[in-house]
C-alpha cells in the first residue's frame, strides 16, 4: 500500500509539472481564429516611438543612377508615410534609410532596407514599394559565385528566362512570386515564404546544373492538380510526381598524342629551298630556262588530267560483262 501511495504522489507531481504551462488558451477554444494571420500594425501599439536611430545603406550600380534620380520622390513619399527618412547619394553611389522620431513600427526599418536592396537590383520603384506591406516578403538570390566559367553562367542564366521569357512567366504563375533576373542576382517578391523557397530552389538547381527549370515547372503543375483532390490531401505524393533521371551525354574522345622519347640533341636542320635548287642544278639556270621548265611541268600535269578525264568519260560507254547462263541438258 505504501508503494502504491508513493507512486500516486509521483504521478500527481509529474502531472502538476507537465500541466503547469498547458493551460487552455482563449484562441485554442475558438476554431475560427487564424493563428497565422498577420495583423496590420497599429501606431497606437507604440506611441512613444523609437529610442535609438537605426539606419541601413546599400550601394547601387552606375547604370541605375538616372532611374533612381527620377523615381526617388515616389520612394521618399512612400517611406515618409511610415516615418522613415531616406537619402540618395549620387557621389558615393549609395542609398540610406534611417528611423526618425515619427517611426512607430519597429520592423519597418527592415522593410525599408529590403526596399533599397530591390531598387539597387533593378526592380522598378512601384513594384519595390510593395515590400513595405506586412504580407509581402522578398529574397535576393546571389548566383554569381555559384559558377566560375562565364560562358556557362550566361547560358544557364538564359535557361531561367526561356524563349520570349516563357519559362520565367511560368515560374511566376506557379510560385505566385515576382521574379527578376539581373546580373549576378535574382530578386524574388511574394506573399508566401513557400513560393520564395520554391523560386530559390529552381534558381540554384538551374545554375548548378542539377535540374532544368522546365522539370521543376512540370512537378509544380502536378502538385497543383493533386492539391485540388481532397482525398489525396493527407497522402504522400511521391508516387504521382515524375522522376527525371540525368542522362550523361557521350563526349568525344580526346586523342592523346604519343610522347616521343626525350633526346637532349635538337633535330637535324631541314634543307632550305636554295639547297634543294643547288642539288638539282636549277639554281644555275637562267630565268628564261627556269620559266620554260615550269611551263613544261605545267603542260605535263595538264596532259595527265586530260587523259584521266577522257578515260572516265569513255568508261560510261563500255558495255557491262554478261555472264553466260549454263544450259542444263536433260539426260533421258
Amino acid at each position: 500500500m505504501e508503494i502504491d501511495g508513493a507512486s500516486e504522489e509521483v504521478e500527481k507531481k509529474g502531472r502538476r509539472h507537465k500541466g503547469k504551462h498547458d493551460k487552455p488558451k482563449p484562441w485554442d477554444e475558438d476554431p475560427n481564429i487564424d493563428r497565422w494571420k498577420i495583423d496590420k500594425f497599429d501606431p497606437s501599439w507604440n506611441e512613444t516611438g523609437m529610442l535609438e536611430v537605426s539606419s541601413f545603406s546599400t550601394l547601387f550600380p552606375k547604370y541605375r543612377e538616372r532611374y533612381l534620380q527620377e523615381a526617388w520622390p515616389i520612394v521618399k513619399n512612400a517611406l515618409k508615410e511610415h516615418g522613415i527618412s531616406c537619402e540618395l547619394n549620387l557621389v558615393e553611389g549609395s542609398m540610406t534609410v534611417s528611423t526618425t522620431r515619427k517611426t512607430r513600427d519597429p520592423y519597418i526599418i527592415i522593410k525599408a532596407r529590403d526596399l533599397i536592396k530591390l531598387l539597387s537590383r533593378s526592380v522598378h520603384a512601384p513594384q519595390a514599394i510593395k515590400i513595405l506591406n506586412d504580407d509581402m516578403n522578398c529574397d535576393i538570390i546571389k548566383i554569381g559565385n555559384l559558377l566560375r566559367n562565364k560562358e556557362r553562367f550566361v547560358r544557364r542564366r538564359e535557361r531561367l528566362l526561356g524563349p520570349n521569357l516563357s519559362t520565367l512567366k511560368a515560374i511566376e504563375i506557379l510560385t505566385g512570386c515576382y521574379v527578376l533576373v539581373q546580373g549576378n542576382t535574382v530578386a524574388a517578391m511574394g506573399s508566401s515564404f513557400k513560393g520564395l523557397k520554391q523560386v530559390r530552389r529552381i534558381v540554384e538547381d538551374c545554375i548548378q546544373n542539377v535540374q532544368h527549370p522546365v522539370y521543376h515547372i512540370k512537378i509544380l503543375l502536378m502538385k497543383r492538380e493533386l492539391a485540388k483532390n481532397s482525398a489525396l490531401a493527407n497522402e504522400n505524393w511521391d508516387r504521382f510526381l515524375p522522376k527525371f533521371k540525368k542522362k550523361n551525354v557521350k563526349q568525344r574522345k580526346v586523342k592523346i598524342k604519343e610522347k616521343k622519347p626525350y633526346t637532349p640533341f635538337p633535330p637535324p636542320q631541314q634543307p632550305s629551298k636554295i639547297d634543294l635548287q643547288l642539288e638539282s642544278g636549277e639554281y644555275f639556270l637562267s630565268d628564261k630556262k627556269k620559266s620554260a621548265k615550269k611551263w613544261q611541268e605545267k603542260q605535263e600535269k595538264q596532259a595527265e588530267k586530260v587523259a584521266e578525264k577522257k578515260k572516265q568519260r569513255e568508261a560510261a560507254f563500255v558495255p557491262p560483262k554478261v555472264r553466260a547462263r549454263r544450259s542444263n541438258s536433260l539426260v533421258h
